[in-house]
């Protein structure tokens, strides 16, 4: 964490200095905003952190409920949403608060004793060491408090405006705040006003039951459900072996049970398997009482007992699978028309909750559109940007909603439905990739280039998210990892993965360091509407050498950038190998060199030779273009 560049810091070193419209925020909501959420949940909330980066683009996030969520119902927190929570700085703090995964049980009919159940495997969460991040169970409502101090801590100071409710909106295309918001204040001394207000943009974060998405015309269309389950947090006694690891459950004729255990030692939930819903409506299965539920979990459980002394919380839900064809409002992309509207996580794309993917895949909606805006808004990229949202995430959910189809399926068969009795826990294992939110890849387009110099670093995948290793930092030392170093400032990131030559030799890291700095189309030299580049860019280097080889008064300057009113030297961005793990080799990088070009959202934009800055000038002026 850096602090101190714009002067001694003896607070909290979290809160960022107010800029922009942080200087001087306006309680009440006001008439005309740049960018409206409609809603707190995991994607407006990742939405507003990162806005909170952009301070002079005016945004603000209304809120039906009264005051912030208490009880969430979402609660798996996955891999790539931690090292997403890391780049907010609070993946720490998180994680000592959280249940953390390691491994899940198997539990199965007893071949002596069909209706008793035993264990009859172990699968270890992530037995191919994917990421340095552990899977993580926290109530939903924590991580929207840890969004929200992100949000509030940043320039812009962005907080919710509760109690607010979405009605309608209307298009003015005439109008420089071309879409106009109904909103109805729903609690606090103004309960039962109108209003409204008039947004360049407008973000539907509002669930399934989504108002923004009835108001853009678009469906949730897909598979009916067909297949309920109870859902319940409770706290109990039982002597059943593992209720503090995480378990798929499945008796001879009594259903599954997906078991997680919670955060505090001693919550947990199950999903109860509660059969088939009744083709003709009946509402019986839906109408489900706790105590059922509970028995349904015995009569699984045998010859186990759960004696369930409270209930936190319960639901009955279905499993249902829909999807919109569009995230946002063009109809028809080949108008021409750039959009206006649109709407991330539940208000596009729902699936059951076992797969532990719906805030997890949510998050990552919001952090893609986040930067976006803040790009648009803040005059650093065209509008066309905009359109790239719907084009990529719309495919993330298709293939989400694919993935947790078969996974749904298979935790609701009988045991003996399977052909292989260890069909279930291969499947977990096989697929773990997936859910850990590590298989999005995005297709190339005007932010993510082809794979044409992919070889030069195998283990940065273009258009995948860029994953970590360890290096050493020259000025001080200090073994760290690399990707921890990014933190979700809207910022684009260039990884120069030096060649062989030393720092203090001629060599093309150093012809590349003087392009970057003089050179006309370099992108470090465009005209930026606020700051100058380091501002947007983060560039950092990475020698061959160990970190006590490498003369850091040396190295070129664009590595060790003047930052704050000071004009201070910044000595972090310059790194050696580590001693027991060369990065160069763990990511397959060329001894030669190559130049990574990293995303404001992790994702891989490029790679290629340190020579081709032709290419990397064309990249920067298509975003602007």
């Amino acid at each position: 964490m850096q602090f101190h560049h714009y002067g001694y810091v003896s607070g909290d070193p979290r809160v960022q200095p107010a800029l922009g419209e942080g200087l001087d925020r306006p309680e009440a909501l006001p008439d005309e905003v740049d960018v409206l959420i409609v809603g707190t949940g995991p994607a407006g909330m990742i939405m507003a952190a990162q806005l909170s980066q952009f301070p002079h683009v005016r945004t603000r996030i209304v809120e039906r409920r009264p005051g912030r969520l208490e009880i969430g119902h979402a609660d798996g927190i996955q891999a790539r949403s931690v090292e997403t929570f890391q780049a907010f700085g609070f993946a720490g703090r998180i994680t000592a608060e959280a249940y953390r995964i390691t491994e899940m049980a198997f539990w199965k009919p007893d071949p002596a004793r069909p209706d008793h159940i035993i264990r009859t495997a172990r699968a270890a969460d992530d037995p191919e060491g994917i990421s340095e991040f552990p899977h993580l169970i926290v109530n939903q409502a924590r991580v929207l408090d840890y969004l929200a101090e992100s949000a509030v801590n940043g320039p812009a100071r962005i907080r919710p405006d509760f109690g607010i409710e979405f009605k309608g909106l209307e298009f003015d295309d005439q109008s420089d705040y071309p879409v106009s918001v109904t909103l109805r204040h729903v609690a606090g001394p103004e309960e039962g006003r109108e209003r409204t207000v008039r947004a360049k943009y407008v973000v539907g974060c509002d669930g399934a039951r989504s108002g923004v998405r009835s108001a853009i015309g678009c469906t949730l269309r897909g598979d009916q459900a067909n297949h309920a389950w109870g859902v319940m947090d409770v706290l109990a006694r039982t002597d059943f072996p593992d209720i503090r690891t995480k378990c798929a459950i499945q008796s001879h004729s009594g259903g599954s049970i997906l078991l997680i255990p919670r955060e505090g030692g001693h919550l947990f939930r199950m999903y109860v398997d509660l059969g088939e819903v009744p083709a003709d409506g009946s509402n019986a299965v839906r109408n489900t009482p706790i105590e059922q539920i509970i028995a349904k979990a015995n009569e699984i459980l045998t010859p186990y007992t759960l004696d369930v002394r409270n209930v936190a919380w319960h639901s009955v839900y279905e499993v249902g699978h829909r999807l919109t064809d569009r995230f946002d409002d063009v109809e028809d992309p080949d108008t021409g028309r750039l959009p206006r509207v649109f709407i991330t996580g539940d208000a596009c794309h729902t699936h059951s909750a076992k797969a532990g993917q719906g805030m997890n895949v949510s998050m990552q909606d919001g952090f893609n559109l986040g930067w976006k805006l803040g790009y648009v808004l803040s005059g650093r990229s065209s509008a066309s940007l905009l359109s790239t949202y719907s084009a990529e995430r719309q495919v993330v959910a298709k293939n989400l909603i694919d993935f947790d189809k078969q996974w749904s399926t298979m935790m609701a068969k009988r045991p003996e439905e399977f052909e292989n009795p260890g069909e279930l826990e291969e499947f977990y294992t096989r697929t773990i990739e997936f859910p850990a939110g590590f298989m999005t890849e995005y297709a190339p387009s005007m932010i993510t280039n082809g794979a044409e110099h992919q070889a030069l670093a195998t283990g940065f995948p273009i258009g995948k998210r860029f994953k970590s290793a360890m290096v050493s930092r020259v000025c001080d030392g200090n073994p760290l990892q690399l990707g921890h170093q990014a933190k979700a400032d809207g910022r684009w990131r260039l990884y120069v993965f030096a060649d062989a030559a030393n720092a203090d030799g001629a060599s093309k890291t150093r012809d590349l360091a003087e392009w970057l700095t003089q050179a006309t189309d370099s992108p470090l030299n465009a005209a930026f509407p606020t700051g100058t580049w380091v501002d947007w860019f983060d560039v950092k280097v990475i020698y061959q050498q160990r970190h006590e080889d490498i003369a850091i008064q040396q190295v070129p300057s664009v590595f060790k950038p003047e930052v704050g009113p000071f004009a201070l030297e910044d000595l972090e961005n310059v790194f050696g190998v580590a001693p027991d793990q060369d990065i160069f080799d763990v990511r397959g990088v060329d001894r030669d060199g190559a130049l990574v070009v990293v995303r404001p959202d992790q994702y891989v934009a490029d790679v290629l030779p340190l020579s081709h800055v032709e290419r990397l000038s064309e990249l920067f002026s298509r975003l602007q273009a």
